[in-house]
């Protein structure tokens, strides 16, 4: 018999819900170093692949758990751990630009937190300065970072919009994100051509003619 939590994800079926901007996070997520969790994720993915019936004394698979297990912590959701955040510099914008500027097409990798299937695409990303700017590769380690972690593009969106709000220290900001999910394209509905966009805006954004400006720049 199924248990709950099988029932509720039978319901759900592909319906695309997120709960919080905020990831969902236990309190102890980081009481456990980060070998410690590799060790016990490793030892867990072990159990799934002999489950399907895989042989790891084979050469080729038994170092695969591991690999698992180091990709996950070190790479694919290293942006759960807020040491790995990136250091948000900020400067006074004493050549005093006061027009949009724009970084576009700010490629990432991220994975849906409902199949943990890849999300691939790009950002876009626009702020006029309200007497601060931004080093132009914080922007792309900010994406980055929130993308490293199991998402919903919605919540994604919403988070690099409030971080650069909060380092900026303005509402001018709009954030754009595009992307294919393999959870579409690879598992249930098999579209291969789909993909999804998310916007979130806000002070001068708010603007009809300076949003379009800003998507014509995109």
């Amino acid at each position: 018999m199924k248990n709950e939590n099988h029932q509720k994800a039978d319901a759900l079926g592909d319906n695309h819900i997120g709960t919080s901007v905020k990831t969902p996070l236990r309190s102890d997520a980081f009481v456990k170093t980060d070998d410690q969790k590799i060790e016990a994720i490793s030892f867990h993915y072990q159990k799934i692949m002999e489950e399907l019936g895989l042989d790891l004394t084979d050469d080729s698979l038994s170092g695969t758990p591991y690999r698992v297990a180091k990709m996950y912590v070190k790479e694919l959701f290293s942006g759960l751990d807020p040491k790995n955040k990136p250091k948000i510099s900020v400067f006074d914008n004493k050549y005093e630009y006061n027009k949009m500027l724009v970084e576009s097409n700010i490629t990432f990798n991220s994975s849906c937190e409902h199949h943990f299937l890849p999300i691939v695409g790009k950002a876009h990303i626009g702020y006029i300065s309200s007497g601060k700017v931004i080093g132009l590769s914080k922007m792309n380690r900010i994406v980055q970072y929130f993308g490293r972690r199991p998402q919903v593009q919605e919540r994604m969106t919403m988070q690099i919009f409030n971080e650069l709000k909060t380092a900026l220290q303005t509402d001018d900001v709009i954030v754009v994100v595009e992307a294919e999910h393999l959870c579409v394209s690879t598992r249930g509905v098999n579209d291969k051509s789909s993909k999804t966009t998310t916007l979130e805006y806000g002070g001068q954004f708010s603007d009809t003619q300076i949003r379009n400006d800003f998507f014509k720049m995109i």
